[in-house]
Parts: C-alpha cells; structure tokens; sequence
C-alpha cells in the first residue's frame, strides 16, 4: 500500500496549477472590463473638453482629425465590449494591446491640440500606474519606455495651439486651470480604479487560498481513498478464512450439540457478513462519487431502507424520522452518500445517546436533510472549522474524519453542509441540487 500511495499523481499540485490559472483569468476579465468603462469615461471627457473648448474659449481646434480620433476610440471600444462579453478569459498581451490603444488615442489628441503645451498631457501618469498593477513586469516598463517616447515626440514635432500664442497672459492662465483639472481627473480616476483593482485582487486571492485549501483536501480523500481500498482488499482474505471456518464449526458435533455456542457462531456469522458488505461498500465508492455502486430507486424508499439499517446496527433508544416532502421523487443514490447520511447521524448519536432526529424536506429544487441531538453542541471554535479534517471533540487520535468527508461528498455533488447549535443540542443540515441526484428532475410548485 505505500508503494501505492507513492506512486499517486500529484493531482494536488496539477489542480493547485489550473485553479490558480482560472482566478487569474477571471480577475483579467473583471479588469479588462474595469477599462472598457474607463475608456467610456474617457470618450465622454473628450467630447466634453473639446465642446468646452471650441464653444466656450472660442479656440479653433482641428475638429475633423480629432473627431476621427475619438470615431476609432469608440469602434475600438465597442469592439472591446463585444469581444470580452463572449471571451471571459484575458491574457496578459491583450491587456497591454488595450492600454496602448488607449496611449496612441491620448496622443494623437495631444498632437492635435497643443502637444506638451496642452496640460492634459500628464494623462500618461495614469496610463502607466494601470500598467503597473495590471501587467507583467516587462509589459509595465516597455509601457513606460512608449509613453515616455509619445511625451517626447509632442516635445519635438507638436506645436502650441496659434490662438494661445498671442496671448502669453490667457496662456498661462489656461495652462494652470487644464493642469488643476487634469490633476483632479487623475487623481479621481485612480483612486477609482485602484481601489476597485486591488479589491478584485485581494477577492482573487482570497478564492484562490479557498479554492487551493480545496484541492488540499480533495488530495487527502484521495489518498484515504488509496489506503481504505488497500486496507479492504487486504481484509477479504482473512474475512474469507473466518468465514470458512465459522462454517465448519456449524457441522461439528461440539457446537451443534451446544445450542449456546450455536448461536454465538450464528451472531459471529451475521456480523462477519456485515464487515463483507462494508468493505464491498469501500471498494465500490473507492472511485468516482457516481460509479457502479449507483442505484435507481425513489427518495422515500432510500430513505426508509438507510435508516432501517442503521437503527438495525446501532443502539438508538430514542429516534424521530419527519418526512415532509410534498411528493416522492425518482433518484439515483450511491453507497457514498448513503454513508455520508450515516456519518451525520452516527455523529448525533454519539453526542446525544438518548435522542436523535432526522427531518427530511425540499426547498424548490433543493433536498434538505437536518440532524438534530440533544447533545452539548458544537464548541465555538469547531463551528469555525466545520469540516476541515480532524476537528473533533472527542479526543481521539484520527477523530473527525466523518464531518469533512460528509463536507466533501456534499460539495461533490454541488450541495452544502451547514451546522449551527441550538437552545438543547445541535443540527447539521444537509443540501443538495435535486438535478444532482434525480432522474428527470423538474421542479415543481409545492402547497
């Protein structure tokens, strides 16, 4: 069995891989769209400044050119929006495709209407520091080598607007209003975006730690997965062995005459056949959740044939089944989530002896299963790790097992597991999608 174990695929570290590449992708996408509206923005402002310009300064600006400019700016948008509507993944290159668009835009404007003299200009300030939080390293600074090129070539080919050069007074009146103006939509802007930017960052990076801490534990089913079918395989032999010899025991004369020592072979024999079952029940449910150990059957009918034989097994004194669905419905369930209903109740049973109860309803189109006890509750810091490995009140080595392999069978099948205490006791409710285990599920409207 270990070299079995050692032998195993790193699927952790291939799933840590395409789960880090999938958050990735989807916070390129949120920031892709984050520039699409900034680039509206930006559309709007010009439109704004060239209006205010020409009708309000009465400056004569070279309209057509500028006009075509802003024309290109907004199909390139356009173009943009429909594009990652469709195409939620965004690659670093085409990031920085965008924002070049967004620097040649900025530059031919600037060309048009004054070059360096126009105090809009340091509008490349802003396309940079988004270069810096959005793109590789390489890109951020071949970005700064562009605009720093563009500022440059305005120095030297860009000539002041004619109308401002008559007047050196209105000049520099204008220059600082443009300047405190462009340093407010600068500022605005940035805060804006970077705020929105780093909290789709610090929201990736959260999902990523949940997402990682996931395939952690999903590695570790599978490796218990390994040893339990390992372990059951190497049980069947000895299991055989006993069973072939409770069976010559029965036809010798010193028990058969002995109606006592009959009986306790009889007993030795139920029990034995009740091991074989649950180790067939290991090595069925040791692959996919939804294998050969699948069975199609009715909801209420799984249900009163699971909990008849777990009340056949156990020491129940005091046991309460609520069913409250409206109709039956038509299911396929499998071994492993016939055991993960047992984990539930078995862990309610040990923490309240006396009294357990299992009440069973539909939520639209979600299965709900409560446990409930009458035990001391969970403690505090339990409910906070509810369902991560080996968190148990018990004090055993090993303990804790059962609530997050119920936790991952749940989350298998698209459900979830939720605790929570009561005045007297504890429940765990149980969900699960109707789509994920009924045979032409429809939902329907209940009374």
């Amino acid at each position: 069995m270990a070299n079995q174990t050692e032998q195993t695929p790193d699927w952790g570290g291939m799933r840590s891989l395409t789960i880090a590449t999938g958050a990735s992708e989807t916070a390129g996408h949120k920031n892709m769209l984050y520039l699409i509206r900034l680039r509206w923005i930006a559309v709007l402002g010009q439109i704004t400044t060239i209006a205010g310009v020409t009708l309000g300064m009465g400056l004569h600006l070279p309209l057509p050119q500028m006009l075509s400019v802003l024309a290109c700016l907004i199909a390139f948008n356009i173009g943009s929006h429909l594009r990652w509507h469709e195409n939620p993944i965004v690659t670093n290159n085409e990031m920085f495709l965008a924002l070049l668009v967004d620097v040649a835009s900025l530059t031919a404007q600037l060309h048009f209407s004054g070059g360096t003299t126009n105090p809009f200009a340091f509008l490349y300030l802003l396309q940079v520091i988004l270069s810096a939080v959005l793109l590789d390293a390489w890109a951020a600074w071949t970005t700064v080598a562009i605009t720093a090129a563009c500022l440059g070539g305005l120095a030297l080919f860009s000539l002041p607007l004619p109308q401002l050069l008559e007047n050196a007074g209105d000049f520099a009146h204008l220059y600082v209003e443009g300047m405190l103006i462009c340093f407010l939509l600068n500022a605005g802007l940035l805060v804006i975006l970077i705020k929105r930017i780093t909290g789709n960052l610090r929201e990736r990076d959260a999902r990523l730690a949940d997402l990682r801490q996931r395939a952690a534990e999903e590695e570790h089913i599978v490796r218990m997965g390994l040893l339990a079918s390992g372990a059951a395989h190497e049980l069947g032999t000895p299991m055989a062995t006993m069973s072939v010899l409770l069976g010559d025991w029965l036809r010798m004369p010193e028990f058969t005459q002995d109606p006592s020592l009959r009986e306790e072979i009889l007993e030795m024999q139920t029990q034995l056949k009740r091991c074989k079952t649950i180790v067939t029940g290991i090595l069925l449910s040791a692959g996919e959740l939804r294998g050969e150990s699948s069975a199609k059957t009715t909801l209420r009918a799984f249900l009163v044939e699971l909990l008849d034989e777990w009340r056949t097994n156990r020491q129940v004194i005091s046991f309460e089944y609520d069913d409250q669905l409206a109709h039956d419905i038509p299911v396929v369930f499998e071994s492993a989530l016939k055991q993960t209903i047992f984990n539930l109740l078995d862990n309610a049973l040990e923490a309240s002896p006396q009294w357990v109860a299992l009440t069973v309803s539909t939520e639209g189109d979600v299965l709900k299963l409560a446990v409930s006890d009458r035990g001391p509750g969970f403690a505090p810091a339990m409910l906070e790790q509810f369902g991560k490995p080996y968190q148990s009140s018990k004090g055993r080595p090993g303990s804790g097992l059962g609530l997050f392999l119920v936790v991952n069978v749940a989350r298998t099948l698209g459900g979830t597991v939720e605790a929570r205490n009561l005045e007297r006791g504890a429940v765990v409710e149980l969900r699960l999608p109707l789509t994920a285990i009924a045979l032409e599920w429809e939902p329907k409207n209940e009374h």
